[in-house]
């Protein structure tokens, strides 16, 4: 749980480093009106004394996502006393564009970007080509960062292989890669299987990658909601978890309670086996995400 002696000034490479506690952290999307926006405040203001140790905003795939998430992220930095970290991506954008939103993360005082390749609009389905003024991968994004400033650099790491390339071996090189380019920490993208983290990082420590993994989770609210979050990340939903929500299938509410006590219960494993932390994808509302964070063990 987010403490108050740990410094605020401290980046997230630090707590990771420093702390003999889990890090907690909630991630927000852009809302797309003022009715999406009235909701968000009302998740921060509800979700900001639970004393997360940062927060983040998606950065999404074409211009007018990205110019929200650049708002939403100022705003939150200035507004708020949240560890805010920027993302950004370096899908479908030239150079030019990318070195203007890292300018402007700089100017809204942020320390933390985490920098991910992004897919094509159209999802991660969608075969990736490099802007032709852009460019190519993660690595060179952190790269671009790190040259750019005193950046705090986060990157995305996969419990399941990606879904282009279906390779687990190769995904645990390229974080190894994103490593050496100067990355400092990895937050995890959507998975529902603690075995499948922690083989993660046994394929990472075994080739010399040591940089902390934090795992993703996203709070089960809705079944059609989380088999599409989980078609697009490339990740299988275990056939007990599918069993459990059918059978309540019909019952909103049912649905809301069993899933948020399986990824509780997920989120427990990942503690116990020594997760350095939880990064909750929040979908812009918390009382799921509230519901899991008050009845972990720490």
């Amino acid at each position: 749980m987010a403490d108050l002696e740990r410094p605020p000034t401290a980046t997230i490479a630090e707590l990771l480093a420093q702390s003999d506690q889990p890090l907690f952290s909630f991630e927000f999307f852009p809302p797309k009106d003022d009715a999406g926006s009235e909701q968000l405040w009302r998740t921060i203001n509800l979700l900001q004394p639970l004393r997360p140790d940062f927060v983040s905003v998606t950065y999404g795939a074409n211009g007018s996502t990205r110019q929200r998430t650049l708002d939403l992220t100022r705003r939150l930095a200035q507004e708020t006393s949240l560890r805010t970290v920027g993302h950004l991506t370096c899908a479908s954008q030239p150079v030019s564009e990318i070195d203007q939103t890292i300018s402007g993360y700089a100017t809204a005082g942020l320390r933390h970007i985490l920098a991910v390749r992004g897919d094509m609009p159209g999802g991660p389905t969608v075969p990736w080509q490099p802007h032709p003024n852009g460019l190519t991968n993660a690595t060179e994004l952190v790269r671009r960062v790190k040259a750019a400033g005193d950046f705090c650099v986060g990157v995305a790491a996969f419990c399941d292989p990606h879904p282009q390339t279906l390779d687990p071996v190769l995904d645990a090189h390229i974080l190894l890669d994103k490593q050496a380019a100067g990355a400092e920490f990895a937050i995890t993208q959507l998975f529902f299987e603690a075995d499948h983290y922690f083989a993660l990082i046994d394929r990472l420590r075994a080739i010399g990658c040591t940089l902390p993994v934090i795992p993703g989770l996203m709070p089960i609210t809705q079944i059609g909601q989380t088999t599409r979050f989980a078609e697009l990340s490339g990740a299988p939903i275990p056939s007990t978890v599918l069993a459990a929500l059918e059978h309540v299938a019909d019952d909103p509410a049912g649905v809301r309670e069993v899933g948020t006590e399986i990824t509780a219960e997920l989120a427990q494993q990942l503690l116990d086996g020594g997760a350095p932390g939880l990064h909750f994808f929040t979908q812009n509302r918390s009382v799921a995400t509230r519901a899991i964070w008050a009845g972990l063990r720490r």
